[in-house]
């Protein structure tokens, strides 16, 4: 959930008091009813909408056209337990020039109608919520983890990118187009990173530490700003309540994260190109801001030398240590201003995403991102020198604020289930003395936000002096399940 900012370790006894709070939310059956009334969450498709989804599953219409590439030995790779699987992948080296990619995405529009009631109902949504006890889907499960999900072994309608790229994994040809895939494998991350530690990784799988990390070296030279600090996320403990855990991103996820990244990039040259499409901007950061940045590198010990651009810089950073993971949440300002850019009439003025450091659209996750429907809609027209269907061309004046509305309630979900669980894992412990590393201070230096790092938490706190990337000790003084509010106080810098 919520990117967290470290490890490192606290008090003894904090492990005993988290199993405790564990078997408390179980006993009193806690979950997160509360945040869904509070935010007035979904909670059941309208009748006509479901009555769609049940026909169009039971008599799917598949275009003529549609290429067989039912040969190619995709693979999905998901956290364990997905079922909603918008995306298979297969590489394979082109000799001495370069390696070719075979990325499957989900067809969802062969199972939504333009302008009926389903359609209806996810444009209002705008795309799945995640909160710890269950999701809020984008489409009706019987969809989204039926149907047009890309299950192993299954004939699925879907969206056939065929990039080739060069020895540093540069695209020099793209190719998308409809068509009919079957999945041979449903891995997972950990799985898939084990079986390459053995040398015995899956075959569609395994060139893409070697893809991935020339992609990555790429994104570098671009000026992509990346932010890759350890998730903050509540899980369940097995026992029937929930725990807080500090989730390290695996380095296989970066590296599957960058096939879609790469998709999206192609995507969106194919929709500048054409003058129509739905772009995802962040403005770049302005002068002053970096000016900034730089100024708390200083003040935290950091060496950024003048030659390093932000992207270099921030990507030598080990996140675990105090000073950089400080510095990483102050990075944030730098990709302030995240919207989505429609247009119809030619390319727009913006178009670039400061994280990514090119244009971009989302064009890889239809399942669960209404948006992705329209921009595969676009490229597979412009792709194939046909008009793009009038009513995509209808709908792009709305897509911004849509996807801009759904984002906002993506944020306020993600951030109430983690203040709550917060707040009940450390409702018993008010009084109690935790090592902590502050994040960020104020002006004044007399509040701010700390993270303890056992349980992890993440929370305001006051006193005198905080300085950004400093070790403290602090006492917890409110823990409220309420209210979902957490506060500590400074007690005093820890010693080395």
């Amino acid at each position: 959930m919520a990117a967290a900012r470290a490890a490192h370790s606290g008090t003894g006894t904090a492990a005993a008091s988290v199993d405790a709070a564990s078997s408390r939310s179980a006993e009193i059956g806690l979950d997160f009813s509360a945040v869904r009334a509070e935010l007035g969450l979904p909670v059941e498709y309208p009748a006509a909408a479901l009555s769609e989804v049940e026909q169009t599953v039971a008599q799917p219409v598949f275009d003529a056209t549609r290429v067989d590439a039912t040969d190619l030995p995709l693979v999905t790779v998901d956290p364990p337990g997905a079922k909603d699987l918008d995306q298979a992948l297969l590489i394979d080296r082109r000799g001495s020039r370069g390696y070719r990619i075979h990325y499957a995405i989900a067809d969802v529009a062969a199972f939504v109608p333009p302008g009926g009631a389903l359609d209806a109902e996810v444009r209002r949504r705008g795309q799945t919520l995640y909160l710890p006890d269950g999701n809020v889907p984008l489409h009706p499960t019987l969809l989204s983890e039926g149907a047009a999900s890309l299950l192993p072994d299954q004939i699925r309608p879907a969206v056939l990118w065929t990039i080739d790229v060069d020895r540093d994994a540069a695209p020099v040809r793209v190719d998308v187009r409809r068509a009919v895939v079957r999945s041979v494998a449903r891995l997972d991350y950990e799985g898939v990173q084990q079986s390459l530690n053995a040398g015995i990784a899956h075959p569609a799988v395994a060139l893409l530490p070697e893809v991935g990390r020339l992609r990555r070296e790429q994104a570098v030279h671009r000026g992509a700003i990346e932010l890759e600090p350890p998730e903050q996320q509540v899980e369940s403990d097995g026992a029937g309540g929930w725990r807080l855990a500090l989730r390290p991103r695996l380095r296989l996820e970066a590296f599957n994260a960058e096939i879609s990244l790469l998709t999206g990039m192609c995507a969106a040259d194919i929709m500048l190109e054409s003058g129509v499409g739905v772009l995802r901007t962040v403005p770049e950061p302005e002068p002053e801001t970096i000016a900034g940045l730089r100024h708390s590198a200083v003040g935290l010990g950091l060496e950024w030398s003048e030659q390093q651009v932000p992207a270099e810089f921030l990507s030598d950073l080990d996140p675990t240590r105090p000073e950089a993971l400080a510095l990483h949440v102050a990075a944030t300002r730098l990709l302030r201003g995240a919207g989505y850019t429609a247009f119809d009439k030619g390319a727009p003025d913006k178009t670039r995403h400061a994280g990514i450091g090119a244009a971009y659209a989302h064009v890889t996750a239809p399942l669960r991102r209404l948006v992705d429907r329209y921009g595969a809609e676009i490229c597979l027209a412009v792709h194939a020198g046909r008009d793009v269907p009038d009513w995509v061309h209808a709908a792009l004046p709305q897509l911004p604020s849509a996807m801009g509305g759904s984002d906002r309630m993506a944020g306020q979900v993600e951030r109430m289930c983690i203040a709550q669980a917060q707040a009940w894992t450390l409702a018993d412990r008010v009084g109690e003395e935790f090592t902590a590393t502050v994040l960020r201070s104020s002006g004044e230096g007399d509040s701010g936000e700390v993270f303890v790092p056992d349980p992890p938490v993440i929370a305001r706190c006051t006193g005198d002096h905080l300085v950004e990337g400093q070790r403290v000790w602090v006492r917890l003084t409110e823990a409220d399940p309420v209210r979902r509010d957490v506060a500590f106080e400074v007690m005093a810098p820890t010693p080395g």
